[in-house]
């Protein structure tokens, strides 16, 4: 046993010598006009929800959409956006919120909480009463430990969390794209 620990810290030890470094983690950075830009770091613990947000933002699906929901009251809750009918219709038109590409991905548990600064996939119920996700996604503008558990966490805003006191209803998504590290 004590060999085998040696030659796995010493096989550690020439790959670090060589050059070898952990992979870094993916990042999802969103462009939000006249705001800036936030990245955001993916677990690797929601694979599913990762790869499909992944590519949809390869094919510029978010480009162009807007953030039609911002919750501050009575407390700051959450910024969602994901719904492509936000690009041809008003945010007041009632079908907002019900727009996606028709993906089923089901609850993902990262460990990750909904707290400040957390970003979930916006879910709902199918058929047969799970809750799925698809396209829509949500920053969290304040913690809400209710929704652990019940909604995929997927990431975690790096860079731009100032932003989220600035978003409101209307913002465009003028980029959203894949960092693969």
């Amino acid at each position: 046993m004590q060999t085998l620990k040696f030659i796995s810290a010493l096989g550690l030890a020439s790959l670090v010598g060589a050059g070898w470094a952990a992979p870094k983690p993916q990042m999802l950075i969103v462009e939000i006009a006249d705001r800036g830009e936030v990245v955001i770091e993916l677990s690797e613990k929601a694979p599913l929800a990762t790869a499909h947000i992944g590519a949809l933002a390869d094919k510029g699906f978010y480009n162009g959409q807007k953030i039609f929901r911002v919750v501050r009251s009575p407390r700051p809750f959450l910024a969602q956006m994901g719904d492509p009918l936000t690009k041809s219709r008003a945010l007041t038109d009632d079908s907002i919120g019900s727009g996606g590409t028709g993906a089923a991905i089901p609850f993902e548990e990262t460990g990750w909480k909904h707290t400040k600064g957390a970003v979930g996939l916006a879910m709902k119920a199918d058929a047969n009463g799970k809750l799925v996700g698809d396209s829509q996604f949500y920053f969290m503008l304040g913690n809400a430990g209710f929704l652990d558990g019940k909604y995929t966490v997927f990431g975690r805003i790096t860079k731009g969390a100032e932003l989220l006191e600035k978003l409101a209803e209307g913002d465009v998504i003028t980029r959203v794209s894949l960092n693969r590290g």
